[in-house]
């Protein structure tokens, strides 16, 4: 445990230091939020109802932020040999820097999304769902960038090729978060079904991740 949770410390320490942590991805989820009335128009009503869907797009480009270095700055400067010689084992080595990342990325953009839903003029039961399907769903977006950052090893390379690798296995869960969160203003009964799915999503991703980006580093090492 204590080896743990020094990765993870260590991964948010690295993301502040190296990429400015909480405050760019909070500052480029601010920038979609602005740049998306202009898009669509000054309709209020219309902001109200896919308000949620740009909440949700601009958390999952948010998290995108900082995933090619999670492993590749291990791997160059022999860190990722030395933490794979702590005797943790690799799957949960990758789950301590999966862990990290979230709350150094992930948790901010859902702390900011009840004051930034307000741009959008949600409702005050609208800002509380979608800042729950966020606090829910955001690791299973972390968590399945998290193996496309441990393919970045094997391929060597990073930048945007992480995007392509990731975003068409974040489609389930954009569709179940953004399904949730809109459920408040259009028909509430039919919250609680893809609220549940996108729950289970983050919990099968909380296995599949590790065990996938722990395959991916080895092929890598091999």
């Amino acid at each position: 445990m204590n080896a743990f949770l020094a990765i993870a410390g260590q991964t948010i320490k690295l993301s502040y230091r190296v990429g400015g942590g909480a405050m760019i991805g909070v500052v480029f989820y601010l920038s979609i939020l602005v740049v998306m009335p202009f898009a669509v128009g000054p309709d209020l009503n219309l902001l109200a109802r896919i308000g949620p869907a740009i909440l949700w797009i601009g958390a999952l480009l948010a998290t995108l932020l900082g995933l090619d270095r999670l492993f590749q700055e291990d791997r160059d400067d022999g860190t990722l040999d030395f933490l794979r010689l702590s005797g943790l084992p690799l799957e949960a080595m990758v789950l301590a820097k999966a862990t990290g990342h979230w709350i150094a990325t992930g948790l901010p953009l859902v702390v900011a999304a009840p004051v930034l839903a307000l741009l959008l003029n949600l409702e005050p039961d609208a800002i509380l769902t979608v800042t729950a399907t966020l606090l829910v769903g955001t690791p299973a977006l972390t968590l399945i960038g998290t193996i496309g950052a441990a393919m970045m090893v094997a391929l060597r390379r990073g930048g945007m090729l992480i995007a392509v690798l990731i975003l068409p296995f974040t489609v389930p869960v954009l569709i179940f978060g953004v399904a949730a969160g809109a459920a408040v203003t259009t028909e509430p009964e039919n919250f609680s079904q893809p609220f549940l799915f996108l729950c289970a999503l983050t919990l099968v991703s909380f296995v599949i991740g590790p065990l996938a980006g722990a395959a991916a580093i080895r092929a890598a090492e091999e």
